[in-house]
């Protein structure tokens, strides 16, 4: 039988106070959200100044990466090479910003941000995994 790793609570939190620390050393306005593999979210934060529609999109950019086991630049991209059936999909964060967390080649959950330039975005997000030591 095949173990893999889990989000735990502690994780979470670790993930989500450095990502908080990142947009906030970066005076970033953003909203960051926190799904497991299964796309359920486990954290959402609106930080001061933040958009209300960042809360939605954070949590779209989550879902994508954590279901589409990839980036969701990966998606943007496609769409922006001129594939755009894919559109399509039955995702709505196709936009740079979710980043999936990785252990031992396992998605066990994404982060998604959202609320400045979507490079920005995604180094919030991989802030917060690197507070793992995940891949």
């Amino acid at each position: 039988m095949r173990t893999r790793a889990v989000l735990t609570d502690e994780d979470v939190l670790r993930m989500a106070e450095a990502a908080v620390a990142h947009a906030r050393a970066s005076q970033w306005n953003v909203t960051i959200a926190i799904v497991d593999e299964g796309a359920h979210l486990l954290f959402l934060r609106r930080l001061d100044g933040a958009s209300p529609i960042t809360s939605e999109i954070a949590m779209a950019k989550a879902r994508t990466a954590a279901l589409g086991r990839r980036e969701s630049k990966l998606y943007e991209d496609v769409i922006k090479q001129g594939r755009t059936a894919f559109l399509s999909a039955p995702l709505t964060g196709m936009l740079e910003g979710g980043v999936p967390v990785i252990v031992n080649g396992d998605v066990i959950g994404a982060l998604g941000v959202s609320g400045v330039k979507s490079d920005q975005d995604a180094a919030i997000a991989r802030a917060g995994i690197a507070a793992l030591g995940a891949e």
